[in-house]
């Protein structure tokens, strides 16, 4: 199994395969890798990265406290053993957080920015508590609690939603808290500015929580669009994959071959 080993020595797991332009997918904490495996038929024509998360899935962690600087840095340790010199950067729900930070932070090993579900600060009382949720379940060590909730949201399949239970309960339960605690508190909307690649905001038709971040994008960044998935709420890349994987073929088309 392929990893990639971080500045401070931490093992990152990854998956790769197909070529093309080169795209890594970040996740959110506790799903994994997994949570994008309905991308995987995108390596017919790209080159598909997923990893785990620090402390997630088959990666491993340490005892020193969690940053954002610290999650993107993994990003470039995979990007590195790959050998990629520039990638399409795509997070998913809180995994946006540690794309937009990568973005702004390593703009030369980027080469557009896709956000599914995405925001640039938590400031809305809706997903200040979902965080909270998050954080609380984690520090509990209810595992198994917060894996049975992910994989009913994320599966319209017994036999998916069984995989990703089963993924959700290899991560580390402090390492989960600290992730969801960087997200609760990450905010980059006042450097939104100094993002010079293209943008792609991916946002569900019936997502009552995320969508209205998409202002914050359009008022700061140049070239930005936005997607939406009709009849989706949030669980966009499981749920809606066909979608979602026409939309970001389009995007690369238009925005990255041209």
């Amino acid at each position: 199994m392929p990893y990639a080993y971080t500045e401070d020595a931490i093992p990152i797991y990854y998956e790769a395969a197909g070529h093309g332009v080169p795209i890594i997918f970040i996740h959110s904490p506790a799903l994994g890798h997994v949570v994008f495996k309905k991308q995987r038929s995108l390596a017919s024509d790209k080159q598909v990265i997923t990893y785990d998360l620090r402390g997630n899935g088959r990666s491993g962690s340490n005892d020193q406290p969690m940053t954002m600087p610290q999650l993107t840095k993994d990003v470039l340790a995979v990007l590195n053993d790959l050998e990629v010199e520039r990638a399409v950067i795509c997070g998913y729900s809180n995994g946006c957080s540690v794309a937009l930070e990568f973005a702004l932070s390593y703009p030369e090993r980027t080469e557009a920015v896709i956000l599914c579900g995405g925001f640039p600060e938590v400031n809305s009382f809706l997903l200040q508590n979902e965080f909270k949720l998050g954080i609380y379940t984690s520090q509990l060590k209810a595992v198994g609690l917060l894996a049975n909730v992910l994989a009913k949201a994320h599966c319209k399949t017994k036999e998916f939603e069984q995989e990703l239970r089963q993924y959700v309960l290899r991560s580390n339960p402090n390492v989960v808290a600290q992730q969801f605690n960087e997200g609760l508190h990450y905010q980059c909307t006042n450097r939104l500015t100094d993002l010079k690649k293209p943008l792609l905001l991916v946002y569900g038709r019936w997502d009552v929580v995320v969508p209205h971040y998409r202002k914050l994008f359009l008022e700061r960044v140049d070239d930005v669009e936005v997607a939406w998935v009709s009849k989706a709420t949030h669980q966009i890349p499981t749920k809606h994959a066909d979608e979602f994987n026409h939309i970001i073929r389009d995007f690369i088309e238009r925005k990255v071959n041209a």
